[in-house]
């Protein structure tokens, strides 16, 4: 582990019941830096990876919030609530007797691929410049526009009736793009069903290439502190995207914000030097290689 306020990125195993902000809080805290961000919410409820970034590391975390992610998730039939989570209150109930393990398979497999999804209208989404929750908390109905994503994968893990009582409880395994509800998922199918739907367990799973293999818990967090980075700058940077070593003059011409020649390699990609440490994240446009952003501290 790496020292006190040096960059980087540490993946977190986030507990249920805090906020995305309540763990970049905690993380300030044992970083002893203030300097540090998050790659992509997590609703409270949810647990799983959340992907955070310290001081320089933080400049990384866009192209973290466009990773492609990955969840586990459990959909309750026969419910549907305010906030298409168990977090809401239950507004409607409906049998589920005449649902059938075929039909919730083909309900779900109607939602792979690329489609329009409506986020849950209890979201983080700005409407008119306030947040969708704070309305609709507020008592206002809100209409938030279908937005196009894509679910790479959609796997039915286990289907469930709970001795006892009238629900169905699906297990699902999920693959989608950045900006994908997974609660708008559970709703959908409990509206093409006809019983509602609710959203009752969520964890994320991995976020491009970083898993729960790789996670620590705040626990664990608490322990190592202040050492607390997991993935240094230079070997974030290396998972994250594809790679190519400068020479030395063209370190010195990236460092002073000069353009590459091109190397023909496909989106945005980390320029190291020949020490092995990150200098920019490039893309290449018209034969030149441009920095998106400089990492370099020098």
């Amino acid at each position: 582990m790496v020292g006190v306020n040096t960059d980087g990125l540490i993946v977190v195993d986030k507990p249920a019941g805090m906020t995305s902000h309540d763990v970049v809080a905690r993380i300030r805290r044992l970083a002893k830096t203030r300097r540090v961000g998050h790659g992509g919410t997590l609703d409270p409820m949810a647990t799983g990876v959340l992907i955070i970034g310290v001081n320089r590391a933080t400049r990384l975390l866009t192209y973290v919030i466009g990773s492609e992610k990955s969840y586990a998730a459990t959909i309750r039939l026969g419910e549907s609530t305010v906030t298409d989570d168990a977090e809401g209150d239950v507004t409607g109930t409906a049998p589920t007797s005449a649902v059938t393990d075929d039909a919730i398979r083909a309900g779900l497999a109607a939602q792979t691929g690329e489609i329009d999804q409506v986020p849950s209208a209890v979201s983080a989404i700005k409407i008119n410049g306030q947040r969708a929750y704070k309305r609709v908390r507020e008592g206002e109905s809100v209409e938030i526009p279908a937005r196009r994503i894509t679910v790479h994968r959609l796997d039915v893990l286990d289907i469930r009736r709970p001795e006892g009582r009238d629900v169905i409880d699906v297990d699902i395994d999920v693959t989608c793009s950045s900006g994908t509800y997974i609660r708008a998922i559970a709703r959908d199918l409990g509206t093409t069903l006809g019983v509602g739907g609710h959203l009752t367990a969520l964890r994320r799973t991995a976020v491009g290439g970083m898993t729960l293999d790789a996670a620590a818990t705040l626990t664990e967090l608490e322990e190592r502190a202040p050492d607390v980075i997991g993935l240094p700058l230079a070997e974030a940077a290396r998972r994250s995207f594809p790679q190519r070593t400068a020479t030395e003059e063209e370190t010195r011409i990236l460092r002073h914000g000069g353009p590459l020649a091109a190397a023909g390699i496909e989106g945005p990609y980390a320029v190291f030097d020949p020490s092995g440490e990150v200098l920019a994240i490039v893309s290449e446009r018209a034969g030149r290689a441009r920095a998106e952003i400089v990492l370099s501290p020098a």
